[in-house]
């Protein structure tokens, strides 16, 4: 692949969502200190789909004057999936119930780890989505090469150093962390069967409702005077809702139209390392060599996960 200036622009904005992402761990951490973690994400998630109505209403004028001017045809292929789930009728609202569930739970058990792990160990744990994703795809019929196995065995090892203190034991936040790591990268799988039906932004927007609107169910049933705290995260609700989920998210479409998706991948994934940066530098938690060395090792594992295949890249060749 050729490092053209537009290459380079995607990676730079690729290494800011990373970071964004990972910051959001510092934050999601800071913002318990006020609210329960169903609540935190009610508010988190409906900021995020807030601040993408915008952008949807300027996409909308753009597909409609489009269309206009080529007389009802050409209107763009996100267009025209919008206007066939619009003809659907209720199915127009499937894709967003079943992305914003599998969110749900992702987004559910990662807070609830946040509560008893760190932030740092919680976005190394994370980050095992980009080894998962592929091992779950082979549930579908995919097919994956020994160096995913590998890959996926590497991973487990730098678990095994984060997570697995003296005497053998896990916290329980770092098990709750991965059980989500599972979850988001169903979510992924989910997102890369509804997207070419869907247009992306309100695709997005859509799952960040869904999600926002179970979060607030439940905090409303599971958490007394769920949100008496909200003023004083107020910080950490911004940064969750209109950074993590509305700007990152912007910037992640806007560099993946030209950068390949292997390459997104491999830069997304540092955000498990910006993640133990921040609490490191905001949350003052330990920088121990057994968090720096298994993070090391699950970096290490995604990068390999998505490099080519001899074969495959022969035939590039």
């Amino acid at each position: 692949m050729k490092f053209t200036r537009s290459v380079i622009y995607s990676d730079a904005l690729l290494v800011l969502t990373a970071a964004i992402w990972g910051f959001a761990f510092v934050a999601q951490r800071v913002g318990m200190d006020d609210l329960g973690p169903f609540a935190f994400n009610a508010v988190r998630y409906a900021i995020g789909a807030l601040v993408l109505l915008p952008l949807i209403r300027q996409r909308r004028k753009a597909a409609a004057a489009m269309a206009a001017s080529a007389q009802g045809a050409g209107a763009g292929a996100d267009g025209a999936a919008a206007g066939a789930a619009k003809a659907a009728g209720p199915r127009r609202f499937l894709p967003f119930v079943i992305t914003g569930c599998v969110m749900f739970l992702g987004a559910t058990l990662q807070q609830l780890g946040l509560v008893t792990t760190t932030a740092g160990n919680a976005a190394f744990v994370t980050s095992l989505y980009v080894v998962i994703v592929p091992l779950l795809g082979s549930l579908f019929g995919r097919r994956n090469s020994l160096k995913n196995y590998l890959a996926a065995l590497v991973s487990v090892a730098g678990l095994y150093i984060i997570t697995v203190g003296g005497g053998f034991t896990v916290a329980p936040g770092d098990l709750l962390v991965l059980a989500g790591s599972f979850f988001w990268a169903g979510h992924i799988l989910v997102i890369d069967h509804f997207a070419p039906r869907v247009d992306s932004v309100e695709l997005s927007a859509g799952q960040f409702a869904v999600c926002g609107a179970l979060s607030l169910a439940a905090a409303l049933i599971f958490e007394p005077q769920p949100f008496a705290g909200i003023l004083s995260a107020a910080v950490p609700l911004l940064y969750g809702g209109l950074f993590s989920c509305g700007v990152a998210f912007t910037l992640q479409i806007v560099a993946q139209r030209s950068a390949p998706p292997a390459h997104a991948s491999i830069l997304l994934a540092f955000e498990g390392l910006f993640g133990a940066l921040g609490g490191v530098l905001l949350l003052g938690e330990p920088a121990t060599l057994r968090l720096f060395a298994g993070g090391g090792l699950m970096l290490a594992a995604a990068i390999f996960s998505q490099l080519p295949d001899r074969k495959t890249a022969g035939r590039r060749a």
